[in-house]
């Protein structure tokens, strides 16, 4: 029994952490540890990071260039662009789906070109494959067992109270649903395992901003202190 006392704890907990911190900022972070391993994907991944940072430098420097002025460096630049954009259409999985970059015309210059850049990568669908997974997965530890703990030991209670020491009636409402009598039920100890995160969760919130703002004003009383000093000195020089 302690350990379904802990495993109900541990799910509150949890389900507290991804309220707190969010669903997404953990698909982010765990998405980052993924990227880290030695998988494929991730070494797609910074093929393709290089290849669109290659790609934005020389297109920055197509842009600075004059077709009429500086044809050679013009032509070499738009040789080594297309040839990014086609390795990066490559990546592409989105087949036709594209969106245009149109760059302001310049007066002296020639019209600045288009470029039919890919929407989505298989990158973008790997992420987002991921993403569905670990909600599934999240949601399945966390909200699930939730609700799957207190139906399947709804009839288990979690410890039993000192006999004679409630009324009926508190009795009847610790042990709800069908637990026995005089014992608590594991929806009443869900309940007070919440209770419990979310005070030592204000209670740390709390303190954090009194600390943050006590240095914040002792931070500021320096400056604060130095500007009737200055004043003084400006009127000094004034007076002499």
């Amino acid at each position: 029994m302690p350990a379904l006392l802990l495993v109900v704890f541990l799910v509150e907990l949890a389900v507290h952490l991804v309220n707190t911190i969010g669903a997404s900022s953990i698909n982010n972070l765990l998405w980052t540890l993924y990227l880290m391993l030695p998988t494929e994907t991730s070494k797609n991944s910074r093929q393709r990071q290089k290849l669109q940072s290659e790609y934005l430098k020389v297109r920055r420097d197509l842009n600075a260039t004059s077709s009429q002025d500086e044809f050679a460096k013009w032509a070499k630049l738009r040789r080594q662009h297309d040839k990014l954009m086609e390795q990066l259409e490559k990546m592409s999985t989105s087949g036709g789906r594209s969106k245009e970059l149109v760059f302001v015309h310049e007066e002296g210059r020639d019209a600045r070109f288009a470029d039919q850049v890919p929407t989505e990568t298989s990158h973008d669908a790997t992420k987002t494959k991921f993403d569905s997974t670990v909600g599934v997965v999240r949601w399945s530890l966390t909200r699930g067992l939730k609700i799957v703990l207190p139906l399947w030991y709804s009839r288990q209670p979690m410890f039993w109270l000192p006999k004679g020491w409630f009324p009926y009636y508190v009795e009847w409402i610790l042990s709800f649903p069908r637990a026995p009598l005089g014992s608590i039920s594991i929806v009443s100890w869900q309940m007070a395992c919440t209770g419990v995160i979310m005070l030592v969760s204000d209670t740390i919130t709390a303190v954090l901003g009194l600390i943050l703002g006590a240095r914040l004003q002792a931070r500021e009383k320096p400056v604060k202190a130095a500007a009737p000093k200055e004043e003084g000195k400006a009127q000094a020089k004034k007076d002499s």
